[in-house]
């Protein structure tokens, strides 16, 4: 009798898991920010520079990751296509012999 479940693997590249880490990272820098405005003393400035860094470094990892990840897929397709079209090239030589 199995008394705990089977652990599955988690999918990283849900939108669910994308959209938690971007809240996230932003909060963390705004964050930031505003300490670091506290601690200087200059009131939005760093909050701002802050914010707008995290989304510009969220956009790029999110472009690269798709990136790499449109390539993958790219070359499996690519894969699958030269594989069939060797299958077939095969069984139309036997035919003409």
């Amino acid at each position: 009798m199995k008394l705990l479940p089977t652990q599955t693997r988690v999918d990283t590249q849900d939108s669910l898991g994308l959209g938690i880490e971007a809240a996230v990272v932003m909060a963390m820098f705004f964050g930031l920010g505003y300490l670091f405005d506290r601690l200087l003393g200059t009131t939005p400035i760093l909050m701002i520079v802050m914010s707008v860094l995290g989304a510009v470094g969220l956009f790029a990892k999110f472009k690269y990751r798709y990136e790499d990840r449109m390539a993958e897929l790219e070359a499996e397709r690519t894969g699958r296509s030269a594989a069939s079209s060797t299958g077939r090239s095969g069984t139309d030589r036997s035919n003409v012999a």
